[in-house]
């Protein structure tokens, strides 16, 4: 009897490792079950639909700093299955993917169906089985039985199935019952909240400023010591872009127990020193004293931008640099290096969002991303407790554990 090995979730992990699996022991009959109707949904709208598929960084040490949790894991696992690995795999059937200026990797093809399409095909041609509209609703162990029958699977469906290996890879899911059935089977969950989201500030004085970005920013939280930098955007309910999503996934934890309340002070100028904007301003007042202040914008910020610290500010429209009065300098100062923003509350960035927390690290043998209390139970992607910032680092997170998952699994006897 053909030994069974199921892979549980019809994403980027269970794809990856379901293709793995196959590839590398053609004898198994591998099985990909996905609950929805929609296979790889992420892939799809990740990037603005572009699938930013990972980052072009190819040191272990400097990939693995932009995970908020699971770097000391990804310096063992990255090299048995890195960025540069991710390239090769995918250029290997045919996807050649290009270098952004930020790092970020995409498909030349500039669409996630390209992905999606080599992901598929690919399980096609292992001879992987994708069964949609099926989900598991209980997992029982059965110790005692012969391997082939080791996992008994209660199916949405109402029908039954055994394996010999299971890979679960669900996904990441902010409450907490969504991992009962893990730990139903002994495993410790970390806490799970959300990551990567936006920052909602109701009363934001900037909100008609929609739209409007800087391309350096620092965001920073009074009174802690979460802070920081990048591109930042300004929204109708608030603040976005990269340096708010780097923000809310370093401060995942911290935010939510602050209820994503609080103080976040913005630095529009991070590159300069409170002393060299004073300098700056100082400078301005000599060489052009009969130049109004609101009309001519330094340190190269969007006119709008500057026009609204400076009402803020209260500079008048009509004052000239030689009038500017010494409060209002130092109210304007002020607020390019420290404008404060009242969080109350985050809207999810649908694009990138993630959850961080899991199934704890140290409850797998992570070079095989196996069970170290359930023999033949696997784990990748995004429900076991490793994320990372936005950047195309979360995807190889995924294709990392899918791979070394997948490897395992294919193994015989074992």
């Amino acid at each position: 009897m053909q030994e069974t090995v199921v892979v549980i979730g019809g994403g980027a992990a269970g794809f990856f490792g379901a293709i793995t699996c196959a590839e590398a022991n053609p004898t198994l009959r591998v099985l990909l079950l996905e609950k929805t109707t929609k296979l790889l949904s992420k892939v799809r709208v990740s990037g603005g639909g572009r699938c930013n598929v990972t980052h072009a960084c190819f040191q272990t040490n400097a990939f693995s700093q932009h995970y908020p949790r699971g770097q000391k894991a990804l310096k063992k696992l990255l090299p048995l299955f890195g960025a540069e690995d991710t390239v090769a795999w995918f250029e290997k059937r045919g996807v050649k993917l290009k270098t952004e200026a930020d790092g970020r990797m995409f498909p030349q093809s500039n669409t996630s169906e390209t992905i999606v399409d080599c992901l598929v095909q690919a399980a096609q041609r292992a001879g992987v089985e994708i069964q949609t509209s099926v989900g598991v609703s209980s997992l029982q162990v059965q110790a005692q039985a012969p391997a082939p029958n080791r996992f008994l699977l209660h199916l949405s469906n109402g029908s039954q199935l055994k394996a010999s290996k299971v890979l679960i890879a669900t996904g990441g899911n902010p409450k907490m019952e969504h991992y009962r059935w893990l730990q139903d089977l002994g495993h410790t969950i970390e806490a799970p909240v959300p990551s990567l989201f936006t920052l909602n500030v109701p009363a934001s004085p900037f909100k008609d400023l929609l739209g409007v970005s800087v391309p350096k920013a620092k965001v920073k939280l009074t009174g802690q010591k979460l802070e920081t930098e990048g591109p930042l955007l300004i929204t109708h309910w608030g603040l976005s872009g990269p340096a708010v999503l780097r923000f809310s996934a370093w401060g995942a934890k911290l935010l939510h127990g602050l209820a994503y309340t609080g103080t976040a002070l913005v630095n529009w100028l991070p590159d300069f020193t409170e002393e060299q904007v004073r300098s700056q301003l100082l400078l301005q007042r000599q060489h052009s004293p009969k130049k109004t202040v609101y009309t001519n914008a330094l340190f190269q910020l969007p006119n709008r931008l500057w026009q609204r610290l400076c009402t803020l500010a209260e500079v008048p429209e009509t004052v000239k640099w030689a009038e500017l009065s010494g409060k209002a300098q130092n109210k304007l100062i002020e607020l390019l290096i420290r404008t404060p923003f009242e969080v109350k509350g985050k809207t999810t960035f649908k694009e990138e969002f993630v959850t961080c927390g899991g199934i704890k690290l140290e409850e797998l043998h992570l070079e095989r991303m196996e069970s170290r209390l359930v023999p033949g139970l696997f784990f990748a992607g995004e429900v076991v407790d490793i994320d990372g910032i936005t950047g195309g680092f979360n995807f190889q997170a995924a294709w990392t554990g899918g791979f070394l998952a997948g490897k395992a699994m294919a193994e015989v006897g074992v």
